[in-house]
Parts: C-alpha cells; structure tokens; sequence
C-alpha cells in the first residue's frame, strides 16, 4: 500500500478530489518541505459525503453485527498486513518516531477497529420486570444515522479509528475528517476500506481545513452526532454550533495533567514512566504530565535526575530506529511552544535544560526540532502552569503534604488525566479519590484497557468515550413497555 502525492477524499466508495479542484500543501516535519497536497474540501464535499451516507444507512444498519463485525475485522486485518507502511506514513505526516508509529500508533489503530467490531456482538440490552401490573420494559438500542468525526493530528491513525470503529460497529455511516496537518494515514484507511468491500457511503472521509471542512461537518442540518477531538476552544465553538441544533456531543478536549510524586515511590521506575509521561510523542499527547509535582525532601534529586535523562534523549530523524524524539508537527505549533518559553522567562523560571530550537545540517536543515525543556521556580497560578502548551515542556513545583499536591494538582481549568507515584496505597487512592481528573494512573502511565471509559472533566471535555460508553454514544436508547 503506497501513498500518493495527491490526496483524494473518500466518498460514495470513490476516491475523488475536491468539488472545488483545490488543493492545501501537506508539510513534511522532518524537513519542512512540502511532500503532498490534500483536498480543500468545503459544503460541497461534505453535503456528496452526507448523501451517500444517507443512500447507505438502510442496509449498513439493518445488515447485522455478524456481517459488519466480518467487514470491521477486514479493514483490520489490512492494516495489520501493512503495518509498515501505516508506520511510515504516520511518521512522515506527523515527526514522530517510526519506533513509536509501529509499536503505539498503528497497532493501536487497528485494535481499535478490532475491538469494537467484537464488542459490539457483545452490546445487551436491559429489562425490568413490574409485578403490579405484570409488565416488563426493555430497552432497544438502534443506530442514529448518519454521524460526523472529527479527530486531531496527535495520534493521527489512532484517534480517527477511536471515532469511526464504534460509530460503524454499531451501524451508523460516517462523515469524517482527519486533521489537514496529518491527512495520510486516513486516506491510506480509505483504500483499505476499499481493499475490505466495505459498501460504499458507509465511511466517508473529507479532507480540508477546519474552518471549512469541518464547520460544514458540524453545521450539517441531519448530520446527527459529533465526535470531536482536539483543543478546548475548537470545543467550544463546536459546542455553540451543535449544541443549539441539539445534536448529541462527545468532546474529547485539553489537558494540563499533574504528575504527583511522593517520597515513598519506587524512585528508578517513577524516573522511566515520568520521563515517558513527559515526554511521549514530544509531549503532543493531552495525556502527558506536564506539571510535575514532587515532594520537597526528594525534589533536589529528582531535578538532577530529570535534567540528566532529558538530555540524553536522541532527537533527530524520526525515520531512524536510535531516535526518541523526532520533529514537532509543524512550524506554527514549533513558534508557539517557543513562545511559551519565553513567556516562562518573564514570569521568572528557570529553564533547567532544553527550550531551544535545534538546526541540523542536510536534509533535516528545515525541520522543527527542538530541545525538550524543564522548568522550575514558577508559581501555580502563572500562564505556564495553566495554559495547554502540548509540546515537549514540563514544569516542576515541590509540594510538603498530601493536600498541597492535592490542591496544587487541581488547580487548573482542565480535569482530563493524573499520575500519582507512591508505595502507600491508601495514599493513592485517597488522591484518586479526590483528583479532579477522568482518568487517574497508579504507579504507571498510559496503560490502557480499551473497556474503560476515557474522558475528562471540567475544561477537559464532555461526555465518554471507550468501551461501552462508545456504543451507547452512537446509539439512541428506546425504552418499550409490555404489559401482560
């Protein structure tokens, strides 16, 4: 499976360019040059997208979980068969390194599509039996239609199939939209889907911006459901378009996830999983950690250690297999992250490593590397701790007692993941308790069961995603009452 230098929308079956004949510049991150063009979908695009889907929902609902479980486990197995070259695709869109495309993020892709094609024969319904009058209710679980998509370009492969796998399993039909940045991977997914006989106008992928492609996704009178991944603001203002259409929302937003440590962990494997929960994908993860609590009488240590591994991270060509860290995924979201060092500056931390723009010679001349930094001697409440920066930056703040880290913790505006290191398990789940976070890790970090629910609160988004909290997402509860 290749990719192509012309990116095609997926629609009605058929690859196709945009209604318009226009095109945007894809960007290679490794070396800044422009490698392929995507289509610059608009209304058009969206509304053909639309139609087919309607044309298809009769037949892909009514087709039976057995025979859209066989078609699901195709499309898996397909991408499973080019494993590589997903892998290659995903780090070139992206910068990532090719070690993590091939062992995170297209595995977990086509888990994804596994897992729901399977949990779906598993998805019961409920009853309730009435003694007086004899009675019993069930409740019926049906399809909604036609649903929209909307994932980001983090995780580009990953996030996209996270949407589309439960949407499709429980007999809906897709308009989708992967983010412009990172477009390769879906259209390598749309030959697969053709490659697997998937009927046409079940998935249909549209390529474009945001503001124009996806706007028309999530202003679309009878697209009846979004799912959307990606920034708070962008959430928000889905949520003004949606939420007055009453369309039913999942919004899957930002993070700025506490690291909390305690003295009493097991200090060498806290070091790998921070330095993972630091610094994964270059920090482009809204699960990352990115403030760092630690309790003062192992703060000194944990600094000098901290420094020391972050600097021995490889950053360089994310295609060779002895990188840890590749380029970041675009030039913008570069000059932003190194705004925020600036910002950090004058709000007066001390940048311990990192923070700098790297230059390479050769191919990588024009790529958007950059030194992943660790910053100290910033109070709670400055931009730095606050703010999303998504990028290979972490904050560190010594905390005393158990309820400074508590309260340090929840200090923000956002409720998505928390990472609390300690042998006292008493202690742990008394911070889980409180935390004020969807998702909570133990003495580890990014371990996932896809059974789970997976969302945050606050700022952090809306709704669930995951397991069965997926499948009831795209289906619409009836309750029927039988009397005897």
């Amino acid at each position: 499976m290749k990719t192509d230098k012309y990116i095609k929308n997926y629609i009605n079956g058929v690859l196709v360019p945009a209604a318009s004949g226009e095109y945007l510049d894809n960007y290679n991150p490794s070396t800044g040059e422009v490698y392929s063009h995507i289509p610059d979908s608009d209304e058009e695009d969206v509304q053909q997208a639309y139609e087919a889907a309607e044309r298809a929902f009769p037949e892909w609902s009514t087709m039976g979980v057995n025979k859209r479980f066989r078609i699901l486990q195709r499309i898996a197995d397909i991408i499973e068969q080019n494993m590589e070259a997903f892998a290659q695709a995903e780090t070139m869109d992206n910068g990532k390194s090719i070690n993590l495309s091939r062992t995170v993020d297209i595995p977990r892709a086509q888990s994804n599509i596994r897992f729901f094609a399977t949990a779906v024969l598993h998805f019961s319904s409920e009853s309730h039996f009435m003694e007086h009058p004899q009675s019993i209710n069930y409740t019926l679980r049906r399809p909604i239609g036609v649903v929209g998509c909307i994932s980001p370009w983090n995780l580009p492969l990953y996030l996209f199939t996270w949407k589309i796998a439960p949407a499709l399993a429980t007999g809906n039909c897709v308009v989708a939209k992967p983010s412009e940045v990172t477009p390769m991977t879906a259209y390598l997914l749309s030959k697969a889907c053709k490659e697997a006989g998937l009927p046409a106008g079940v998935l249909n992928i549209v390529h474009g911006l945001g503001g124009k492609a996806g706007r028309a996704i999530v202003g679309h009178p009878k697209i009846k459901a979004i799912s959307f991944t990606g920034g708070t603001n962008t959430g928000r203002e889905i949520a003004s378009i949606a939420a007055p259409m009453f369309k039913k929302m999942s919004l899957e937003l930002g993070g700025k996830n506490p690291n909390i440590i305690f003295a009493d962990c097991d200090f060498d494997k806290m070091m790998i999983g921070t330095l993972r929960s630091s610094f994964t994908n270059n920090g482009q993860v809204c699960l990352c950690g990115s403030r760092i609590l630690v309790e003062r009488s192992i703060y000194d240590k944990f600094i000098e250690e901290l420094v020391k591994r972050t600097q021995f991270l490889k950053i360089g060509d994310p295609h060779s297999d002895v990188t840890d860290m590749g380029a970041l995924v675009s030039e913008p979201h570069l000059n932003k992250i190194l705004k925020y060092i600036e910002i950090a500056k004058s709000e007066g931390g001390e940048i311990q490593c990192g923070g700098t723009r790297i230059q390479f010679e050769g191919k990588l001349a024009g790529g958007y590397y950059m030194k992943p930094a660790v910053i100290t001697n910033l109070d709670m409440n400055c931009r730095t701790n606050q703010e999303e920066i998504f990028g290979p930056v972490v904050t560190v703040m010594p905390f005393d007692t158990e309820e400074e880290a508590l309260a340090l913790a929840n200090n923000v505006e956002y409720g998505l993941a928390a990472t609390v290191w300690t042998k006292d398990i008493q202690k742990a789940n008394r911070m889980a308790t409180k935390l004020e976070s969807g998702i909570v890790w133990i003495n580890c970090f990014l371990l996932r069961d896809l059974r789970t629910p997976f969302g945050g609160m606050k700022s952090s988004g809306v709704g669930r995603e995951g397991g069965l909290e997926a499948l009831r997402f795209f289906t619409e509860p009836k309750n029927v009452c039988v009397k005897y």
